[in-house]
Formats: C-alpha cells, structure tokens, sequence
C-alpha cells in the first residue's frame, strides 16, 4: 500500500459486539460478591431464628417431651416392678375420677393455696409500700426481707417444726396466753392448713415484696407529687397510682403463686417428719404427694401417676387462668 507523504497514520476501528472485525468480550462478572450479598441476606433472615432456636430446644427436651412422655405412659398399666403390661386407654383416668384419696389431696391443695397466697401477696404489697419510703437503713431492711427466701427448706422444716411442737411449741404457748384453746398441729386439717401457709408466707412474702419494689420505684414521683397538691392522701395515691401502675408485677406473681401453690411438696412433707401420707388422716397431703406416693412407693404405679401428673398440669393452667381474670378485672375496677 502507498503512503502519501504527510498523510495521517491510518486508525485501527475497534471491533464492536456481533461485528465481525473483532471478537466481543463479555461484562465483567462478580461471582464471589453475588454470593456474600445471598449469604448476608440469609443471615439477616435466619439471625432472629438463630437467637430463639435454644430456648425451643431446651424447652423441647426438658418441657413438650416429658409432657408428650407424661400423656403416653398414662394410656398403660405401667408398674415400676412389672414394666409396661400393655395399653388399656382411659382406665387410668376413669379409676382416678373415683379415687376419694386424689380427691382428698385436691382439697387440701386448694385450702392450703388459698390460706398462704392471699396473706402473701397482701402482705407483699404492704411491705413494698413501706419499702418505697424514705427510710433509714432502707438497703439492710430490704436485705432482710429476702433472707427467708435464701434459707434452706430443711432448715425451716425444722424452725416451724419446734414453733408448732405440740407440747412445748410458742405457738401453743402464744395461744395459752390469749386463751385459745389447744390444736393438734399436725392430725386436724385447719391446723396444719394454717402451720403449712404460715412456712410458705415466711418463704416466698419478702420475694414477692421485692418484685412489688421494683415496680414502685419505676413510677415516675411527679404523679404522687400532682395527687399530692390536688388533695389526694397516701392512702389513696397508693389505690390510684400505685395499684393500676404496678399491675403487670401483680398479676406475674398471682401467676406464679399459682403455679409454686398448686405444687407444694416440700412444705407439707418437712412439716410432717417426711411422712408422705401428710399426717395420721392424710389431713395435708398435697396432689404432688399423692403423685410421689402412687408412684414411687406402694404399688409403683408409673401410669397412674402419670395420669394423676397430667390432671394435676390441667388444673394448674385452669386456675392460673381463673386468677389472671379476676386480678386483672378488679384492678380495671380500681382504675376506673
């Protein structure tokens, strides 16, 4: 080819996508930063199931499967001594509905929850009001509430044993003094209702205060000082500010006062020397007794006490519901 002097060098055209001078180059890709974006986005979405996944476990092995276990072995005749001997449905049930020893214990389940509940929380609420003041020594006495709760059960087994003694216990002596006749603590069922409520209320009164403590000091002080100027008494600032403010704390611990009184055992057994029976007459035997004694003493009968377990489960969440209605009703009342 001739080159003319002086003329430009000729250009070489760039090859353009689907020409044919040139072959075309695909985009760039960035596979490696496809993926850690997918594998962020999955982490955002699975992060809350990751967080919440071991209380699921955990409450599947220690809550739904000894539930699920509990409604299966109470469908058997299962003895600890003769091993499963075969299913047999509703017998259980059905030889438990007319069992008048179960239904024993359900009575005293119920006098005793209702003799150490009501004072308790009463008597929490009260000490939480005081505590709300301004005190001197207010950390040493909010201390020494709590030091029941911390004691063994053992221990107060054995300090309420000497205190309701029938011979020699103060609580007789006590009784000597205003001239009440005597009671046998441990064989008539009234009393030993009331001796069984008063360890309970010694144990959990000063827990229960300390919850109400907390909720009081959370209310802003502004409200009782506007009640205050509008001619409002402390006994009526602590029924319309205090009660309706504090309510979630309330009805947590009717629930769970609910729950530890439908399940006492420990009580009423250190009470009684560690007899199961509850006394001569069974007059405190409790279901979760009954359940210990059907089950692992006597007749060893693992179906039967299962079947008495789950009854029992029924008729916790069957009351704790009846008290959150109630408890939460009267304090709408109050609040309006």
């Amino acid at each position: 080819m001739t080159t003319h002097v002086g003329s430009p060098p000729e250009r070489e055209t760039p090859s353009r996508p689907g020409g044919t001078s040139g072959a075309s180059r695909p985009a760039p890709r960035f596979p490696r930063r496809t993926r850690l974006v997918r594998l962020g986005r999955f982490e955002i979405k699975a992060a809350p199931y990751v967080f919440i996944a071991p209380f699921f476990i955990l409450f599947g092995i220690f809550g739904a499967f000894p539930i699920g276990y509990t409604v299966y072995a109470s469908l058997f005749d299962w003895t600890l001594l003769a091993g499963n001997q075969g299913f047999i449905g509703l017998d259980n049930y059905t030889r438990l509905f007319g069992d008048a020893l179960f239904w024993n214990s359900l009575r005293n389940t119920f006098g005793i929850f209702v003799m150490a509940t009501v004072p308790q929380l009463v008597l929490a609420l009260i000490i939480a009001n005081l505590l709300n003041r301004q005190l001197r020594a207010r950390t040493m006495f909010r201390m020494g509430i709590l030091a029941p709760y911390t004691t063994s059960l053992v221990a107060v087994g054995i300090v309420f044993g000497f205190i309701f003694a029938e011979r020699y216990g103060l609580a007789r002596y006590l009784l000597d003094v205003i001239g009440v006749g005597e009671f046998n603590w441990r064989n008539e069922r009234l009393p030993s209702w009331a001796a069984i409520s008063a360890m309970v209320d010694w144990r959990w009164t000063g827990y229960n205060a300390l919850i109400y403590l907390a909720a009081m000091q959370a209310i802003p002080r502004t409200l009782y000082e506007a009640a205050a100027i509008d001619g409002a008494r402390p006994w009526r600032q602590f029924w319309t500010i205090t009660v309706p403010l504090i309510k979630p704390s309330i009805l947590f611990t009717v629930i769970l006062s609910t729950i530890g009184g439908m399940q006492l055992f420990t009580e009423p057994l250190v009470f009684n020397y560690g007899r199961i029976q509850g006394g001569s007459g069974r007059e405190s035997q409790t279901v979760a007794m009954y359940i210990y004694e059907r089950t692992f003493s006597g007749t060893f009968n693992v179906g039967y006490g299962a079947a008495i377990s789950l009854i029992l489960f029924l008729v916790i969440i069957l009351v704790a519901l009846v008290n959150f209605t109630l408890v939460r009703r009267s304090i709408r009342t109050t609040e309006e």
